[in-house]
């Protein structure tokens, strides 16, 4: 009989939008399904196992209600018509880390708490008094928006020695504003304007503010941070500093679909050491560790607060490491931080 695999949003960029995948001609064990699997979708392969074939830390593989999560265990034999879920696994110490969530389920969105397969979804407010509602959904049934709603997003610009390229180190985080505008939900596509030739990824680690702060000292700064979540701060080269460059950054970093953020908001994790890696098309083209970053978290939200005024939910970009390159229709980015998960959005040509 055959099994089904049930699909995350992300990962369904490689299946064709599909949430779940029929594997048939009876596979007796679960290193049977996922090969496959892999014949079926071949650019599923690298995000799901490493090279030495073990379950990458971001992913867990269920079948059933059993957790595999070693390739000793991929032996696992199934049962008949055996459903397999691959999902996002909470890591850093699941019993320190919370990830939370902002998803649509039919015509309604709704805040949740990711744990293993399923969501559990919460009401009241994310940055306040929440409680769970007793309802689930199975991550496969529904799809991930960005995590929150900000009423502005900031970007620190030249924060990793290795995105400098000769140019100066800064004295001071060098900041400048996306629009809420140009906010993506992870899965959705980056839309390249019909005008643009040189839009590039830059994956980012992302501050999510948890509480009203204004001319804050790094240790309030610190205690204002509720989170970190995965962002692209995607950039069009020419009008930010080609020959025809703007006055402004307001389209070469703010066009429509040029912030996806998500996919989850993990609390809980030393933000401060995390391994941050960018994907174009299944190859890393950006690797460093947030330990890297030239002013850490609390250093940039304690210079913002002097001058702004943060509220619950703002977002900062902190920067990208490394050097980047043009996307072009039909790629696919993904920006992967570890014990937060990964943020993949395909490419697309916008309409003249």
């Amino acid at each position: 009989m055959p099994v089904t695999f049930r699909i995350p949003g992300p990962l369904r960029l490689f299946t064709g939008g599909l949430p779940r995948v029929e594997i048939s001609g009876s596979p007796a064990t679960l290193h049977d399904a996922l090969e496959a699997l892999w014949k079926m979708y071949p650019g599923l392969r690298d995000r799901i196992v490493n090279e030495q074939g073990r379950v990458r830390p971001h992913v867990n593989i269920f079948v059933g209600t059993e957790s595999i999560r070693y390739t000793g265990e991929l032996a696992t034999r199934l049962s008949e018509n055996a459903e397999i879920a691959i999902v996002p696994a909470v890591s850093g110490g699941a019993a320190a880390v919370t990830k939370y969530v902002r998803y649509r389920a039919g015509s309604s969105t709704a805040y949740g708490i990711l744990e293993g397969a399923r969501i559990r979804e919460i009401r009241g407010d994310l940055f306040g008094s929440r409680e769970a509602t007793g309802a689930t959904h199975a991550l496969s049934s529904v799809r991930l928006s960005y995590p929150c709603e900000p009423s502005k997003i900031l970007a620190v610009g030249r924060n990793y020695k290795s995105h400098l390229g000769g140019r100066p180190q800064p004295d001071r985080p060098e900041m400048f504003y996306k629009p809420v505008s140009a906010l993506q939900h992870p899965g959705e596509p980056i839309v390249i304007p019909p005008d643009a030739s040189n839009v590039h990824f830059e994956g980012e680690l992302v501050i999510v503010i948890g509480r009203r702060v204004s001319h804050a000292s790094p240790e309030e700064a610190r205690a204002a941070i509720f989170g970190v979540t995965c962002g692209n701060d995607v950039s069009e080269r020419d009008w930010q500093s080609g020959p025809q460059k703007d006055l402004q950054w307001w389209r070469a970093k703010g066009a429509d679909t040029f912030a996806p953020l998500g996919p989850a908001i993990a609390t809980g994790l030393d933000y401060a050491n995390l391994a941050l890696e960018t994907r174009l098309n299944g190859e890393v083209v950006q690797k460093q560790s947030t330990s890297d970053l030239i002013f850490d978290c609390p250093a940039i939200v304690s210079w913002v607060s002097r001058w702004v005024t943060l509220v619950p939910g703002d977002v900062i970009y902190t920067g990208t490491p490394g050097t980047t390159r043009p996307m072009k229709p039909g790629d696919i980015v993904e920006v992967e931080i570890e014990g937060v998960g990964a943020l993949c959005n395909p490419v697309a040509s916008g309409a003249r």
